[in-house]
């Protein structure tokens, strides 16, 4: 399908143009899931926390560690959750879901806090870590970190369809938008070839079906007959 020359500067900018809608579309999407993919992991990760800190204290009082040991197994089964580990309130281990043991990372790391914290731990990955105070602090402190390679995943399975959806818009638009581009420009070739056959003098002028178009093409054509009458009228006449 060729396009003609005078709209190929045309049909470059409707590409460009598709191509920056694509880009800030993606680039906007990936932010969005970003954000609240990872607002809601830090939400999540807090109710967690606080889930099991307020129920680890009759446990804590008892000093029954298998027990709350058992208590933080169970909420491995949840999506995202990594680890779980529970300090005292002086920083020493409880209970902890490490195999085969705790990362040294994490011994060194100090106490986070509430504030939310990214890790990132060699042979395991990067992880979203919150704490929540067992007893405002007194009896120790519950600690959940999330695994954001999730977020990536879920990032990628959002752009991967949207990437899937704009290259089939795209496809569609490339046609589409060369269909009309030659579909606008097809009066001007017609009035290029009323040109070259008015120059040339071929046929019967006055009968070329670009006559009776009201548009530009039609205009130009009726003024090209114009000035062919008026130049042929005051042509001087030949020889006897």
């Amino acid at each position: 399908m060729k396009v003609k020359k005078l709209f190929r500067k045309t049909l470059f900018g409707v590409f460009s143009l598709f191509g920056m809608i694509g880009l800030s579309t993606s680039i906007l999407c990936v932010y969005t899931v970003d954000t609240h993919l990872s607002e809601e992991y830090v939400t999540n990760s807090r109710g967690i926390a606080k889930t099991i800190a307020d129920a680890s204290v009759d446990i804590l009082l008892n000093r029954d560690l298998s027990a709350l040991q058992s208590l933080i197994d169970q909420f491995l089964e949840i999506q995202g959750i990594r680890y779980i580990y529970i300090t005292d309130e002086a920083g020493e281990f409880l209970a902890h879901t490490f195999v085969p043991g705790i990362p040294e990372e994490i011994r060194t790391g100090g106490p986070i806090g509430g504030a939310a914290v990214e890790r990132h731990l060699p042979g395991m990955g990067d992880f979203v870590e919150v704490g929540s105070p067992i007893l405002a602090g007194v009896a120790g402190a519950v600690h959940v970190g999330m695994d954001t390679s999730l977020i990536a995943l879920k990032i990628q399975r959002a752009i991967g369809q949207q990437i899937y959806l704009i290259s089939m818009v795209f496809v569609v638009g490339v046609f589409a938008a060369i269909w009309f581009v030659n579909l606008a420009a097809r009066p001007m070739g017609e009035l290029l070839a009323y040109a070259v056959a008015l120059a040339r003098g071929e046929g019967d002028p006055s009968k070329a079906p670009v006559l009776e178009r009201d548009d530009e093409a039609g205009q130009l054509a009726r003024l090209f007959l114009h000035m062919s009458d008026n130049g042929s009228a005051g042509a001087p006449a030949g020889p006897p």
